[in-house]
């Protein structure tokens, strides 16, 4: 077993600001959490306001920072952290939050985890790329991991993309337009083609009255 790391008085748990920007804690108010195997771990967060929000995953072994093991969305008011450990042993997991209307660049650390995980039985792969419109509210059901070692004959994408007028997934310079259902945009893509050409897939959205620009939301590798 790892040595629990040392541990500053008052850096687990709520920071100042996160009583400020009325944060809640939904699913773990403790900030101490062991996780068996290195499975998804999904935290959420009730935010009462728009707030925008940064995360660190920091490994204590030499504090390797692995934030691509994080992914960040944001539904109705729910912030919600989707989590995967490349390792075993003790993890910082640190999130950070302002008021999405404030114009300040920093952005104070609002809450802190200490994470241990037991186990490093399944192989974790890094979430795409978020890029900064994708954290105005976006939300995707899937795929939330795709790259070389995924199936991607038919890949099938569902997202929710707020005030988009079209979104629509893009490999190679090819243009695949997903498909308005409900409150979601859907659509099948086949990418095998791609499989191990270090391709990226990028996921795009087009918001405003230009019809041909689409700002880039997330992006994977293939």
């Amino acid at each position: 077993m790892s040595e629990r790391p040392e541990i500053p008085a008052g850096y687990l748990g709520s920071q100042p600001k996160f009583s400020e920007l009325r944060l809640q804690a939904l699913t773990h108010d403790n900030p101490e959490l062991t996780v068996d195997q290195n499975s998804e771990l999904e935290i959420k967060f009730k935010a009462p306001k728009p707030v925008k929000v940064t995360t660190n995953l920091l490994h204590c072994n030499g504090d390797k920072d692995v934030s691509e093991y994080v992914f960040t969305q944001t539904k109705d008011g729910v912030l919600t952290f989707v989590l995967m450990f490349p390792e075993a042993g003790f993890y910082k997991f640190q999130i950070f939050a302002l008021e999405a209307s404030d114009e300040s660049k920093s952005l104070p650390n609002v809450y802190n985890y200490l994470i241990y995980v037991k186990d490093a039985l399944r192989q974790a792969h890094p979430f795409p790329k978020q890029y900064a419109q994708w954290k105005d509210g976006c939300y995707l059901y899937s795929p939330l991991v795709m790259n070389a070692k995924t199936s991607l004959a038919k890949v099938d994408f569902k997202v929710y993309v707020p005030n988009a007028n079209a979104v629509a997934v893009v490999a190679a310079g090819e243009w695949t337009h997903l498909t308005k259902k409900g409150e979601n945009w859907e659509g099948t893509v086949g990418l095998s083609k791609h499989r191990g050409k270090d391709v990226k897939v990028t996921l795009n959205a087009n918001f405003g009255a230009d019809e041909t620009k689409y700002a880039t939301l997330l992006e994977y590798i293939v």
